[in-house]
């Protein structure tokens, strides 16, 4: 029964995250937004309500395990598989602007994170606490605030696509309604992954690490294969780079602010996957693009990364 519950919830949470897309795209278009911050602002935030739900999920019950490790291990899913997988198919064209200020931003809350979760890098988890998580919201409001500030500069080169847009109450609906659908899907997803990783004898860190984080990021993936496969591969970069800088400093954030959270099976390794998987666009954007040589080397390194963290499962 769990799998099968496990298989409606996870399209709950595609469908879910699909009508909160369209609705938020149709609001934003109508105000003339751009397609880079629709997907990092908008398509970001909305993609981003699973791994909320789980994280704000697993602070409440006090599993921080849960609650990092989804973080963490989205993260590395979003740009190693999702951004590896979009390009093989559809190279992704990278902006000079976002590698002036988008990326270098994902790069550095990532790094902050794995300071405030290591106590400067002293190898002993640390608690992240509600002061930490108001430092984190900083960057939040700061990336909110610039995207918005930079667009409004750039608002006459913005095109509004007519067939992307909706009438106003037809696009709240579809926000409400994909919200309640994620939130309640990302509910029976968890507690059912939960107990069919549980069965098999693996840990909460590895459950999240793995299951919960790669099921909660199927909305980027969604996302981010339709804008490529438009020819948008704008706003599916934007959808990946905001839904890690998101995780970071909203989820972590709020979630903090519930209980502190310290995390023991998160280990250090996980947090430098995740900050290497940052750097990567950054250096890889040297040349203008995600290529889908670049691609096949990302998606390689997210397999090896599972493939450790499978073998540090067995006894």
């Amino acid at each position: 029964m769990e799998y099968i519950i496990l298989i409606a919830s996870l399209a709950g949470i595609v469908f879910g995250a699909d009508y909160l897309v369209a609705g938020a795209v149709s609001i934003a278009k109508k105000y003339r937004v751009s397609d880079f911050v629709i997907g990092a602002a908008i398509v970001g935030v909305g993609t981003s309500m699973p791994e909320f739900v789980v994280s704000f999920l697993g602070a409440l019950n006090g599993n921080a395990d849960v609650a990092i490790g989804n973080v963490v291990g989205s993260n590395i899913f979003n740009i190693l598989g999702i951004a590896g997988v979009t390009a093989l198919f559809f190279p992704i064209a990278i902006d000079k602007k976002n590698m002036k200020f988008e990326i270098p931003l994902c790069i550095a809350v990532s790094i902050l994170l794995t300071i405030l979760a290591f106590n400067f890098f002293n190898g002993t988890p640390a608690t992240i606490s509600r002061i930490d998580g108001f430092l984190l919201l900083a960057g939040f409001v700061l990336f909110i605030w610039y995207s918005f500030s930079r667009d409004r500069k750039n608002k006459m080169t913005i095109v509004v696509d007519a067939e992307e847009t909706s009438p106003l109450w037809i696009a709240v609906i579809k926000v409400v309604g994909g919200l309640v659908l994620l939130i309640t899907s990302c509910d029976l997803f968890v507690d059912n992954a939960v107990l069919i990783a549980k069965s098999f004898g693996v840990n909460d860190a590895f459950i999240s690490l793995t299951l919960i984080a790669c099921g909660t990021s199927l909305p980027e993936l969604a996302a981010s294969v339709a804008a490529a496969v438009k020819k948008n591969t704008d706003m599916a970069l934007g959808n990946i780079i905001g839904s890690n800088i998101f995780n970071i400093t909203l989820i972590l954030g709020l979630s903090s602010q519930v209980m502190p959270l310290i995390s023991s099976g998160i280990t250090l390794i996980d947090y430098i996957v995740m900050i290497a998987a940052a750097v990567l666009p950054l250096i890889i954007g040297l040349r203008g693009r995600i290529s889908r040589v670049n691609g096949l080397f990302m998606l390689m390194g997210f397999i090896i990364y599972n493939i450790y963290l499978i073998a540090n499962q067995i006894p």
